[in-house]
């Protein structure tokens, strides 16, 4: 079973971006961990049939009352729980590990921070970046594959705008050469 993970996608319209629809199509499931900002917006990722989500800190009331803060489901043997805000701090993986663990759960998806995030210890934490607001990273959503009770996960790049820091940074890079 192939997953789509994406989180802060952040769209005043209805409209899902090309680049991420046509990612869409190729996935039998879409987890949205948050921040969806409209109803439009989540019902644009709601139409593909494919989705699970919660909402975020930026989703409206409206949102709010139609999504849960939190979810747990089983794939194919695997328990997946899915938060927006995990923890405190990004810089220590240790309190997604611990909800991971309050939730039960073998794999834990989060939003928030738009910037990718991979921890593999007994649990697997993962946030997939923004696929159209993204922060200190490229445009990203990421993939897990289960197969068999194993799981395995990835990033994918999406076509689209960088952070601001990113492009200076590579501009400052490209600047050496």
């Amino acid at each position: 079973m192939k997953i789509l993970v994406i989180s802060d996608t952040h769209l005043k319209s209805g409209e899902i971006p090309p680049s991420l629809k046509s990612l869409i199509d190729r996935y039998d499931i879409v987890i949205h961990a948050g921040d969806f900002t409209t109803l439009d917006c989540y019902k644009a990722f709601s139409g593909t049939g494919k989705l699970k989500s919660v909402y975020g800190n930026s989703d409206t009331e409206e949102l709010k009352e139609i999504l849960p803060k939190t979810l747990k489901f089983d794939l194919e043997g695997i328990s997946v729980g899915v938060v927006h805000e995990a923890a405190l701090s990004i810089n220590d993986t240790t309190a997604l590990r611990y909800k991971a663990l309050e939730m039960g759960v073998n794999v834990l998806i989060f939003g928030h921070i738009h910037r990718p995030i991979l921890e593999k210890t007994d649990v697997l934490v993962l946030c997939p970046g923004s696929p159209t607001s993204p922060r200190m990273s490229d445009p990203m959503a990421a993939e897990l594959d289960i197969e068999k009770g194993e799981i395995k996960a990835k990033f994918i790049e999406i076509k689209g705008k960088s952070c601001g820091f990113v492009g200076f940074s590579r501009e400052l890079e490209n600047a050496d050469k």
